[in-house]
C-alpha cells in the first residue's frame, strides 16, 4: 500500500499552457502550483521539457493523464506505461492522476474520455490497472471522476460508492473534479449537493475546477458538455463553497483546455479560488 503523502499545497493552481510561460514566471500570483497533461511532455527534449524543468523548480507539479484509459477491456498500453514511467521518475511530481475512463479499443484510441457502467466486473478491471500503474511509477494515482451525459442501466453500484471501493482495494485516492458534478448531474437529473454529500471527501487530495458549455437534447431537456473553454460557472462555485465547507482546504485548480486566454484571464479565476479557500481558512 503506498503512503498518501502529497506535496501540492492547499493553494490554486491552473493547468499549464506554453503561451504563458514567462507571464507565470514573472508573476504567478495567486497561483501556487501547475498542471500538465502528461502525454505533451513524453517527448525526447525540446523546448517543451526545458520550459517544464525550469517550472519544476519553482512550483510543485501536478501530472495529469488523458490517454491511458484506466477503464479500458484491454491492458493497459506497455509503451505508454514505460514514458509515463519515465517521464514521473524524472520530473517527480507532487501529484499523478487519471480519469475513471476508457478512450481505447483493440489497437484504436479514441479522442473522447468515455463512461463506464459501474459494476463488479468493471470494479475489478479498473482496480488491477490502478495496481499496475502505481507499482510502474512507484507512487499512489489520484482517480478523477467523469462528466457524464448518459447512465448505464447495467450499473448496480453508484459512481460514489464505486470510487470509495476503487480507493479502498487500491490505495489511490482520488480528485474530485466539481464541475464534472454539476455537468453529471445536470444531464443525469439528480442532485449536485446530494452527490457531494454522499462523497468519500476524506479520499480527496485535489479538486478541479473548469468551464462547461450549455446545449439541450432532442426532448429540449439542458444538456451541458465538460468543455474546458471559458470560466468557471457561478453554480459551480457554489458547489465548490459547499464542498470546501465539508472537506476543508484542498488544491484547487482552474482547467482551461480550449479557447485559452490571455494571462490575466486565467489569473483572475484562480483569484477567484482562493477567495473560496480563505472563506474556508476565515
Amino acid at each position: 500500500m503506498f503512503d498518501h503523502a502529497n506535496a501540492l499545497p492547499p493553494l490554486p493552481g491552473v493547468g499549464y499552457k506554453p503561451q504563458h510561460f514567462s507571464e507565470i514566471l514573472d508573476n504567478p500570483a495567486p497561483v501556487g502550483w501547475l498542471e500538465i497533461h502528461a502525454e505533451n511532455y513524453m517527448g525526447d527534449g525540446g523546448r517543451p521539457l526545458a520550459q517544464l524543468r525550469a517550472l519544476s523548480e519553482r512550483f510543485p507539479i501536478s501530472v495529469h493523464g488523458v490517454g491511458l484509459s484506466i477503464g479500458g477491456e484491454t491492458r493497459l498500453d506497455p509503451e505508454h506505461l514505460a514514458r509515463l514511467k519515465h517521464l514521473v521518475r524524472w520530473l517527480n511530481p507532487a501529484s499523478f492522476s487519471e480519469h475513471l475512463a476508457w478512450s481505447t479499443h483493440d489497437s484504436h484510441f479514441l479522442n473522447d474520455l468515455l463512461p463506464l457502467p459501474y459494476t463488479d466486473d468493471t470494479l475489478t478491471r479498473v482496480a488491477n490497472h490502478i495496481d499496475e500503474l502505481q507499482e510502474a511509477i512507484g507512487r499512489p494515482m489520484l482517480l478523477e471522476n467523469p462528466s457524464s451525459y448518459l447512465a448505464f442501466e447495467q450499473s448496480t453500484w453508484s459512481e460514489t460508492d464505486f470510487l470509495r471501493e476503487v480507493a479502498r482495494r487500491t490505495g489511490c485516492g482520488l480528485l474530485l473534479d466539481v464541475n464534472n458534478v454539476f455537468v453529471s448531474a445536470t444531464n443525469l437529473g439528480y442532485s449536485p449537493q446530494g452527490y457531494i454529500a454522499d462523497y468519500p471527501l476524506d479520499l480527496v487530495r485535489e479538486i478541479h475546477l473548469g468551464g462547461h458549455d450549455e446545449d439541450h437534447d432532442d426532448h429540449g431537456a439542458p444538456l451541458l458538455i465538460d468543455s474546458h473553454g471559458r470560466e468557471v460557472a457561478d453554480p459551480v462555485w457554489a458547489l465548490l463553497d459547499l464542498t470546501l465547507t465539508q472537506s476543508g482546504p484542498k488544491p484547487l485548480l482552474i482547467e482551461w483546455d480550449t479557447d485559452v486566454p490571455d494571462w490575466p484571464v486565467l489569473a483572475a479565476e484562480a483569484e477567484r479560488a482562493a477567495q473560496a479557500l480563505a472563506r474556508v481558512n476565515a
